[in-house]
């Protein structure tokens, strides 16, 4: 890594368009003065943020990792660091981060953070990285930097992300997977994360109109009364799951969500595996939400509008208080089942636009069109 004349190292955080370039926004305004802090050297850092899709099109880490060298050439940074929403892979296992000390180049998968506190993870991550890379201790004479433990990738214990020898030299010296269920599970969170269930709902506009004039309907209908009022917790829990299940399904198979690779190596269905589970992930927990805001709706709409003598003398049973949530619990689940048929109206794109990030609409349609051709 070359130092830039007058004592100043630039770090330049390349990131991907939509959530990598908002963290690294906001990471950048507070880094220079913690990295200089966390020197103890008197260095001083210069901070860019540059947004650009390096990613698009690749998934392939050696590639990336030559895109990000080729940009940094062509510019007056010292270190560069890549921030992706993409989860990678290389030779089967799940990268968190790959690392090159000579060019100074760091590729940073944020979904390996997990999906929890996720900018503090991703500052401590690229904080020791450009130290690591900065620092005249991290390189010795007789080999390859030594593998030092990144506290934003192992706020745990015991961690499971870990160092891991390189396979590709020419790109990289040293990298960090995400290893076990426990790796498994943090990429997946960090994906569903990147994907930011809570925007389906106001994503979904017709689907969300029908949902709820299904529900205002319904929540004045005496024989949904009558229903509800005879429906055990069982029975209920049962038809709050199955309106739930219903959703996400017809979501996931009328927009064509479901992923489907063309390769048959072990990697590439790992790979299909983890998308599909965060798919199902992602609009579950965006159903989730739909739901429990129709339970609020009706169960207040519940309250302004049921009269407790035509409520008795329809069900035969007094109105007490529990009967308005137990009447907004199945009525909003059968407002879910319409919110479902509803989402028909919408189109394949307004659905992966509210259930996906950018990054990983992108990724789908370059898939769908190499698909068709």
């Amino acid at each position: 890594m070359q130092v830039s004349s007058q004592g100043v190292t630039v770090v330049a955080l390349l990131a991907d368009p939509d959530a990598p370039t908002e963290i690294a926004q906001r990471m950048a305004r507070t880094l220079s003065t913690r990295l200089a802090d966390k020197s103890g050297q008197g260095r001083r850092f210069d901070v860019e943020v540059v947004s650009e899709p390096f990613t698009a099109g690749v998934e392939d880490p050696p590639t990336l990792m030559r895109r990000i060298m080729d940009r940094g050439s062509a510019e007056n940074w010292d270190i560069v660091v890549a921030l992706t929403d993409l989860p990678l892979h290389s030779n089967g296992r799940r990268l968190a981060v790959n690392l090159n000390h000579e060019h100074g180049l760091a590729l940073l998968s944020l979904p390996s953070l997990g999906g929890l506190r996720l900018q503090t993870r991703a500052r401590q991550a690229v904080e020791e990285v450009v130290l690591g890379m900065a620092g005249p201790d991290m390189t010795g004479a007789d080999g390859p930097p030594r593998s030092q433990p990144l506290p934003g990738l192992s706020v745990d214990r015991p961690a499971p992300v870990h160092p891991d020898q390189s396979g590709e030299k020419e790109t990289e010296d040293l990298r960090y997977v995400a290893d076990g269920p426990r790796g498994y599970l943090r990429v997946l969170a960090g994906m569903v994360r990147a994907n930011r269930p809570w925007r389906l709902v106001p994503g979904l506009s017709k689907a969300l109109a029908a949902a709820l004039a299904t529900g205002a309907a319904a929540t004045v209908n005496s024989t949904i009364w009558t229903l509800a009022s005879s429906l055990g917790t069982p029975r209920l829990v049962i038809a709050t799951v199955g309106s739930v299940a219903i959703m996400v399904g017809w979501l996931i198979i009328d927009a064509e969500l479901w992923h489907r690779s063309a390769e048959k190596s072990p990697e590439a269905r790992q790979r299909t595996r983890l998308y599909n589970a965060s798919t199902v992930a992602t609009v579950g927990i965006g159903v989730l939400v739909c739901y429990v805001g129709l339970l609020v709706i009706n169960w207040v709409w519940a309250l302004f509008i049921l009269n407790d003598r035509v409520f008795a003398s329809t069900t035969r049973t007094p109105l007490h208080a529990e009967d308005y949530v137990t009447l907004a619990c199945f009525v909003a689940a059968v407002a879910t089942v319409g919110g479902a048929l509803g989402s028909g109206l919408e189109s394949d794109e307004a659905i992966r636009a509210a259930a996906y990030s950018k990054r990983e609409q992108e990724r789908r349609r370059q898939l769908q069109e190499n698909h068709d051709d």
